[in-house]
């Protein structure tokens, strides 16, 4: 890849040196420096598990200056638990879509912001466990934050689960900004009060990113992004988000604010399985040569 401007390169820099492994127990919410590429966990096992196709890349492979504050892989989400799949906090795209993600974190260096990814691939088993969870009504412990104002039977009437995500062809992410340098973000702690996801920003769950207006995950028509109820500054940073991303492929999902797919997609019909894990995107007996940082 093209060498980076010295102006980039000081703040991807400075942005790299910023993010550090939070301090947490195995249950909170976990933001990992994206160069680390940890050891699998010893109680993970992906012994015939399938793999990801050759044209699939770890993000921080790509570019280690995005941010990755990977949610499913945390009890932090309206399911309220780990999402099957998700093995380890590591985003996993195709490489076209890594590579347009690449260009717009190049634009938004140069302006003091970086890009946040909160879900890229996801298996079609972690969409299975969002139908389970949407299926069964009795369990309301993330409504007060997720979905205050929508009836969980609703969801899949209203569009807000479905049982095939486009996030499972890997060209699709979810993500938005945090201006330079970024805030550290205290860790969810399981059984804490909850705050509707549309709350003011200073009362709803702490994130490091600009204000959007709502919360990542918001089951509510305020995310959708041209609501005209958000405006000021939370609209223009949906507006930096939106243009940042359409100018190299990305196209918005209306509905949700965070939802990005690269087009043309390089697999528009398949929904892979392969888990969220380091090992999914080994070739051969541990070469990871496909993983190689950008020069």
């Amino acid at each position: 890849m093209t060498r980076l401007p010295l102006t980039v390169r000081v703040l991807a820099g400075a942005l790299a040196t910023a993010l550090t492994v939070t301090a947490a127990p195995a249950t909170a919410q976990t933001i990992t420096p994206a160069t680390a590429q940890p050891p699998e966990q010893a109680t993970t096992r992906l012994t015939g598990e399938p793999k990801a196709p050759e044209d699939f890349v770890a993000l921080p492979a790509v570019d280690p200056t995005i941010i990755q504050e990977m949610r499913y892989v945390t009890p932090h989400s309206f399911v309220g638990e780990p999402i099957d799949g998700y093995h380890r906090p590591l985003c996993i795209l195709t490489r076209p879509a890594a590579r347009a993600l690449h260009q717009a974190q190049r634009k938004l260096l140069r302006q003091g912001y970086a890009l946040k990814v909160y879900d890229c691939y996801r298996p079609q088993r972690a969409v299975d466990h969002f139908v389970r969870w949407a299926e069964d009504l009795r369990d309301q412990t993330t409504k007060r934050e997720f979905y205050p104002d929508v009836d969980k039977s609703r969801l899949f009437a209203d569009g807000y689960i479905a049982e095939k995500s486009g996030h499972s062809r890997g060209s699709t992410v979810d993500l938005t900004i945090v201006r330079l340098p970024p805030r550290p973000t205290r860790p969810y702690l399981p059984g804490e009060p909850l705050v509707p996801c549309y709350a003011p920003e200073a009362e709803r769950f702490p994130d490091n990113s600009v204000d959007m207006g709502t919360g990542y995950d918001c089951f509510d028509t305020r995310s959708h992004t041209l609501d005209p109820r958000v405006q000021g500054r939370q609209r223009a940073h949906r507006m930096l988000l939106k243009t940042t991303l359409e100018a190299v492929g990305f196209v918005n999902l209306p509905e949700e604010w965070w939802h990005f797919t690269y087009r043309p997609e390089s697999h528009p019909d398949t929904y892979f399985d392969f888990p969220v894990s380091w090992k999914s995107l080994v070739k051969g007996d541990g070469d990871r040569s496909k993983q190689t940082r950008p020069r």
